[in-house]
């Protein structure tokens, strides 16, 4: 844990200030930060040869408890041609007052920055967080050029107090998420497969011990937890998918958070080497490609046909 955190919190020097790099080559970043003949780095380098087969480029993200928060936005922010429906709902600005309501949950809130003068309470905060997350996602829509889109993502990832507003306004969608969910279950209704592995667990068996226990200490103490993926993936209408490298070679390579929108959300990539920091993905431009790997990074000449890795349940976590 102390050597990843060490390859993972520092950026190249010409970007200390940034919290997201520029991107670099896929496979000259693996041979380089995963020299040797090991078993673990032979693995990690044949999932990194199998990625580039799609992606040619890699952003290294700050490697705090923020990373799969922060990667999410980033792409979010990258590519995005439009604003949900439901964030631009203007009833968006009044849910942390109903979730505080309902739940008394908001005002245990921890911010990792200071105050703003006259700011208010945590629900004022939350607010604010929610509305500048609008505002930023917005902008970036409207860029006409890529160039114009890469300035603004930068501007934004710079570690400053708007990126932090933004986080937390990621974790308080999955906040609100949790509440609507374990509500609908409460009634009967049908809710996503995920959920019941959520609230199975004995730190979250309900919205306020998934608040306590692990949602509260994202960004602080730790990071998302990968049924915690499939919550952000599902509060956003966004699939994740995520190379999984230590997974090469298996049905869990290539895992989506959640699996069951492929078709009709608006896809995410990013990449990671123990479920605990993720870095972003770059594809290529030429998106007709033939790979001679399958999804799970087997090599298609020694793998059958008819088994490829398709199927992702929660259960497997």
């Amino acid at each position: 844990e102390q050597e990843r955190q060490e390859k993972t919190s520092l950026l190249p020097n010409s970007e200390e200030k940034s919290s997201v790099a520029a991107p670099e080559c896929l496979l000259s970043y693996a041979r380089r930060e995963w020299k040797g003949n090991t078993a673990k780095s032979l693995l990690i380098r044949k999932g990194y040869e199998a990625t580039a087969w799609v992606f040619e480029s890699l952003r290294r993200v700050r490697g705090d408890n923020y990373c799969a928060l922060r990667a999410t936005l980033f792409q979010l922010l990258g590519q995005s041609r439009k604003v949900p429906a439901w964030l631009q709902d203007p009833e968006i600005l009044k849910w942390p007052k109903q979730v505080q309501c309902v739940q008394d949950l908001v005002a245990q809130w921890r911010f990792p920055f200071g105050s703003r003068d006259g700011e208010g309470g945590a629900v004022e905060r939350l607010e604010r967080c929610l509305k500048l997350l609008r505002s930023r996602w917005l902008e970036a829509v409207e860029c006409v050029h890529p160039a114009e889109r890469e300035r603004m993502c930068q501007q934004v990832f710079e570690g400053t107090l708007d990126e932090y507003e933004m986080l937390e306004a990621l974790k308080f969608l999955m906040l609100h998420t949790a509440v609507q969910l374990h509500g609908a279950i409460s009634k009967g209704l049908r809710v996503p497969e995920f959920c019941w592995l959520l609230f199975a667990r004995d730190t979250s068996k309900c919205p306020r011990t998934f608040f306590t226990n692990h949602l509260r200490h994202v960004g602080f103490s730790g990071g998302l937890e990968q049924v915690e993926m499939f919550l952000l993936g599902y509060s956003l209408q966004q699939t994740i998918q995520v190379y999984r490298l230590y997974k090469t070679d298996s049905e869990e390579f290539v895992t989506y958070y959640p699996d069951d929108h492929k078709p009709d959300w608006p896809c995410l990539s990013l990449v990671t080497e123990d479920d605990r920091h993720y870095n972003i993905l770059v594809p290529k431009q030429d998106k007709q490609l033939y790979s001679k790997f399958d999804e799970s990074g087997r090599s298609k000449m020694n793998h059958p046909s008819g088994s490829q890795a398709q199927k992702q349940h929660v259960t497997r976590l």
